[in-house]
């Protein structure tokens, strides 16, 4: 039977070709499709068998940058929009019928759909049909590392899964497969991504397609969820009583095997990583850079410019003129009082975790931090964080007279005469603003990372350039340096770390044991943020209850005019104001977050299990 495959992207110069054939023979009545590719013309061209391949990247979707980002899944953030699941999963209600909101990224019927399109390339390209052996290696190497992307996309979510290592055929006796165990799983994705290093070593590293260093670099995360103690039987069972009653742990844990070997195959992998040439961002500094070097630092990682792409390993990229919506995380996340919606705001939880520049926790019981909490704190908190009197944009025309200083306003105001006649004033940037109270705030904060600070781009019509990074050369050095912890190789461990901190214009660590722990930790969820690695962080070292699950908390700000003092169009202004600020826990009405166990994997949904009666559902959704 001939296979046709669909490319929209090609169409025009086919039809042209296909018309004139047309024009030269009398076969009117041609079945042939004219908007598709039949299999048998695909492989013997290069060509066509580039742009197949290149279509299994549209799994990827747009990367972390939707609309709904994983980071409201965690205590890095809440949605601010109903309806759309997420609550469904923070309030751990998830069931195999309705689980939640599901993105097409970790989807499970989207996933096995490109690993299905991988297998049809790998299986092709074994043997190329055209004289190019060199793009030929690379294209299975880009298709070997695809499927794996995917199967641990599946992995991460679900636990074991089925491996899907071939194309099935019309026509088969049989196409239900049962899961395979955590460990089978685990080493099929090592072998696959070896084999893919291999073939597209020495290579041009392009855009957004895979390389060497992306194969090695998901081969050192794999090893390093797999070490952690989620996956380890003796761990993970007493720590969770629903996993301890749960039949089959093959699925979630080594049933066999040590964690110390566990990792030190982590700590090897990411090594392998770390010593490639050419990647990372001033991570050879002996001592701190002054604070205003360390925040200029972290807004060029996250957007990729001024040498911070050299931490760019694996990513997602955006052209504007294709207006894809990965181009429009700042719309999706920026202050209301600038026309954008607001999505994802960082909770005063996350805000809490980035400790003061000289390394001390933050703490709502000093009185000088509770004063004035947006002074002095780790810098990477003003290139992560918009807070409320944090310099902005330029607001758009409409708004401009009402902020000519170009501050984020998320807080109340006193305006007029300081002991007199005074109004109040609603910040702009809050629901009470006057601008779209629909797209404000809960928290008091918005998110800054990711936004591109180009004054021209404002509002819901702009769209920006900025890469999503599935993979970056820092992810590798914190699952190095995890590695060397769980290994006792403390000295090591804070060398890394420290480099790290040094480019964060932070100083050096010199704690030890479990203290150091939690340091590394929080230097994770700070260097990392809404990169979506919080949820799966926080799930294998299992400490759920205390972030995933925890209140969330946002932030009130009152300022008062102090006696004497005028003003008629508000600023943050510590000299005319007094400031409090009082951190609350937000109403249960809008998001009532608790842990279950149940909630360390997704279910799989009531439909893939009536597909196939090989399936087992995860613990906890009987």
């Amino acid at each position: 039977m001939k296979k046709f495959f669909k490319y929209h992207y090609i169409v025009p110069g086919l039809l042209s070709v296909m018309l004139v054939l047309t024009a030269c023979n009398d076969d009117f009545v041609s079945t042939k499709p004219l908007d598709q590719v039949s299999e048998a013309d695909v492989w013997p061209d290069e060509g066509l068998t580039t742009a197949f391949v290149t279509d299994i990247y549209g799994g990827l979707g747009n990367g972390g940058f939707d609309e709904q980002m994983l980071a409201s899944l965690t205590d890095e953030a809440i949605f601010t929009h109903p309806g759309r699941g997420i609550t469904t999963i923070t309030e751990s209600r998830s069931t195999p019928g309705d689980p939640g909101w599901i993105n097409n990224t970790i989807a499970w019927a989207d996933m096995y759909r490109r690993i299905r399109s991988a297998n049809l390339a790998i299986e092709n390209l074994v043997e190329p049909k055209f004289n190019n052996p060199g793009l030929a290696a690379r294209l299975l190497g880009e298709a070997k590392f695809l499927r794996a992307y995917y199967h641990h996309q599946l992995l991460r979510y679900f636990g074991g899964i089925p491996i899907v290592d071939r194309a099935y055929k019309l026509g088969e006796e049989n196409y239900l497969i049962e899961r395979n165990s955590w460990e089978e799983c685990v080493n099929f994705l090592v072998k696959e991504l070896d084999e893919a290093a291999e073939l597209l070593k020495g290579n041009p590293v392009v855009k957004g397609r895979a390389s060497e260093l992306a194969a090695l670099a998901l081969k050192a995360r794999i090893l390093t969820y797999a070490a952690s103690d989620l996956h380890d039987q003796a761990k993970a069972t007493a720590k969770s009583t629903t996993l301890n009653g749960y039949s089959k742990p093959e699925l979630f844990v080594y049933t066999s095997g040590n964690q110390t070997t566990r990792w030190q195959a982590a700590k090897a992998a990411a090594k392998a990583v770390i010593d490639y040439p050419g990647y990372g961002y001033k991570l050879d500094l002996t001592e701190p850079v002054s604070a205003e070097e360390g925040t200029a630092n972290n807004i060029n990682m996250a957007l990729a410019r001024s040498g911070g792409e050299s931490e760019i390993i694996f990513a997602r990229y955006f052209i504007n003129s294709k207006r894809e919506n990965g181009g429009r995380i700042g719309l999706y996340n920026g202050p209301n009082g600038y026309h954008n919606w607001a999505g994802n705001t960082p909770t005063q939880n996350f805000v809490d975790k980035f400790t003061m520049a000289d390394g001390t926790p933050f703490s709502w019981n000093n009185p000088n931090h509770a004063k004035e909490p947006y002074k002095n704190r780790d810098p990477r908190f003003y290139g992560i964080i918009l807070y409320d009197g944090a310099g902005w944009k330029p607001r758009t025309a409409d708004v401009a007279g009402s902020d000519p200083f170009n501050q984020i306003q998320t807080g109340t105001y006193e305006v007029g005469t300081g002991g007199g006649n005074t109004t109040r004033h609603f910040g702009l940037d809050t629901r009470n603003g006057g601008v779209e109270n629909w797209n404000g705030t809960y928290t008091g904060y918005y998110l800054r990372k990711f936004i591109d600070d180009n004054p021209a781009i404002v509002a819901q019509t702009d769209w920006q350039e900025i890469p999503f990074p599935f993979l970056r050369y820092t992810e590798a050095v914190l699952n190095y340096i995890e590695a060397c912890l769980e290994l006792g190789e403390e000295a090591e461990a804070r060398t890394w770390l420290n480099k790290i901190r040094f480019r964060a214009g932070m100083p050096a660590v010199t704690a030890s044991g479990q203290e150091l722990v939690e340091i590394y930790r929080n230097e994770r969820l700070i260097e990392l943020a809404f990169e979506e690695h919080r949820y799966h962080d926080a799930r294998r070292w299992m400490i759920p209850a205390s972030t995933l699950g925890q209140k969330v908390f946002y932030i009130s700000i009152n300022g008062t005019l102090k006696p004497g003092k005028t003003v008629s169009v508000y600023r943050y202004d510590p000299d005319s104001y007094d400031y409090v600020y009082t951190p609350l826990e937000l109403d249960p009405g809008k998001e009532n977050r608790a842990w279950a166990d149940k909630m360390y994997y997704l279910p799989i949904h009531r439909d893939e299990m009536n597909r196939n009666d090989q399936l087992v559902q995860n613990p906890g959704y009987d």
